[in-house]
């Protein structure tokens, strides 16, 4: 799991980061980014043993790792873009936001390693995308991690101040109940209206 970032230290990079997004399918909430800088110890690299993509562990295992990972790392990053940024520029361009917003709160980093099939626009540096990055290079699966449980306390929150749509539980995804809720509540401030269109009617 951490043979692209070797492969990149032999070439000559220190500071490499791991970048990945999660919640570009949702019909509510953020899209919310991480970029993490793993060191190469083994000690590091121990403790994170089997750290995947965030999709493939348990809540609890995400929290274990999202805590070990905030230990150990060297750097890491947090960008986030709302749901009414979403509508207005559109999931791909808020995906590369909340990307860049990432990677420009590290303190230095000299090569991107982004999960997925294209890079980084935004970045004018040395970068590779990796496509199932989160399960090939562990500096993208802990980003991943950081990612996921940062975006789930989100909506959590956001269940607190939207009550009826459950949003705690699905974490405004696609579910029925959340469709179902939809059709009775209508939109709340935290929706994507382009998303919702097909489950409410009236929306613009």
């Amino acid at each position: 799991m951490f043979g692209h970032e070797e492969a990149q230290q032999q070439q000559g990079y220190r500071y490499i980061a791991g970048v990945d997004e999660v919640g570009r399918g949702p019909l509510a909430g953020p899209v919310v980014a991480a970029a993490v800088i793993l060191p190469s110890t083994t000690e590091a690299q121990g403790v994170l043993q089997g750290l995947t993509d965030s999709k493939k562990l348990s809540p609890a295992r995400r929290d274990f790792f999202a805590k070990q990972i905030q230990i150990y790392a060297e750097d890491y990053s947090l960008g986030v873009v709302s749901a009414p940024v979403i509508d207005r520029i559109n999931i791909l361009q808020a995906t590369y936001v909340a990307m860049w917003r990432a990677v420009s709160g590290l303190h230095t980093a000299d090569f991107l390693l982004v999960d997925g099939n294209k890079t980084l626009p935004y970045w004018q540096g040395p970068q590779q995308a990796l496509v199932k990055g989160d399960s090939r290079s562990l500096s993208i699966a802990a980003a991943s991690v950081l990612a996921k449980v940062a975006r789930d306390r989100i909506m959590e929150a956001f269940d607190a101040h939207y009550p009826g749509y459950g949003l705690a539980k699905h974490k405004g995804y696609p579910t029925a109940l959340h469709r179902q809720q939809l059709s009775i509540l209508g939109l709340s401030p935290q929706h994507r209206r382009s998303f919702c269109r097909r489950f409410v009617s009236g929306v613009l």
